[in-house]
């Protein structure tokens, strides 16, 4: 079986597992809420214990999924001891948040946003084995922007049976009919997923990648705890600081930097 073809049935799998899983949890979250234990889980609805159901399934078809992949070591998927760890980590955080968080300062400066008073290298290394690298990136980029576009609106499963999660998954979906949505959101996680797996590929290690993830979530997750939104205008700009052509245009300019940087900081250490 091909690489392609068991990561397509990992992705099935993880949908179908996740679907039927998400009306258990939710059941169970409910059942110990109205018996006193947790009971602050009753407020969270169905398409949250959906989307942490997607990642459960995720997390529990992995092990099957290497195996029959015949992943038994790091090295077999493209991984090397780095032992730049620790400035690849940092570099990647400041290479990230900066851009991010000067975009944001002008958007306060033009009044958009206003002060508030208060497992995805896996999946590459496994089809960089083909022998391939720029197929596997965009490939990994897609499904990166995939996982993170594709959630269901809320409360949309008033009533809960055993078809919800599918009903979730078909929701999800629907987002892609939506061409304002595809500009603004999917593009910019498209391309986010890319210099994750630029990253990992030029570097053979995470750690940059980890690096430029927490600096992403780091930097809008300060914004968004400094500001409030003042408008949204789509496809320009969303509703945070990772949705949006303009945010698209901040990502790539984090790609020529995190491309020049790798240059010159590997060519100074021959």
């Amino acid at each position: 079986m091909k690489d392609v073809a068991k990561l397509a049935g990992y992705f099935i799998g993880i949908l179908i597992v996740g679907a039927f899983l998400a009306p258990v949890l939710f059941w169970s979250a409910q059942w110990l809420a109205a018996h006193g234990v947790l009971p602050f889980v009753a407020k969270y609805d169905f398409e949250t214990f959906f989307h942490r159901a997607i990642l459960i399934a995720a997390a529990l078809l992995l092990w099957p999924f290497l195996c029959i992949s015949h992943v038994r070591r790091m090295a077999d998927l493209g991984l090397a001891p780095n032992p730049r760890w620790d400035r690849d980590l940092f570099a990647g955080i400041l290479l990230s948040a900066a851009p991010l968080l000067c975009c944001g300062a002008l958007l306060i400066a033009f009044h958009v946003y206003f002060f508030r008073h208060v497992f995805v290298w896996i999946i590459l290394g496994v089809l960089l084995r083909t022998g391939r690298k720029y197929a596997p990136i965009f490939a990994v980029s897609a499904i990166f922007a995939a996982v993170h576009f594709l959630k269901a609106p809320e409360r949309t499963s008033v009533i809960v049976t055993w078809t919800s999660g599918l009903d979730s998954i078909a929701h999800a979906f629907a987002r892609f009919g939506d061409p304002m949505m595809l500009a603004s959101a999917f593009a910019t996680l498209f391309v986010i997923g890319c210099i994750l797996a630029v990253a990992r590929v030029l570097t053979h290690s995470l750690w940059l990648s980890i690096g430029l993830h927490a600096g992403w979530i780091f930097g809008s997750g300060i914004f968004s705890w400094l500001t409030h939104r003042q408008t949204i205008a789509l496809p320009w700009l969303g509703k945070n600081l990772l949705i949006g052509i303009v945010p698209l245009g901040v990502t790539a300019l984090t790609w020529v930097i995190m491309r020049t940087w790798l240059k010159y900081d590997r060519a100074s250490q021959v």
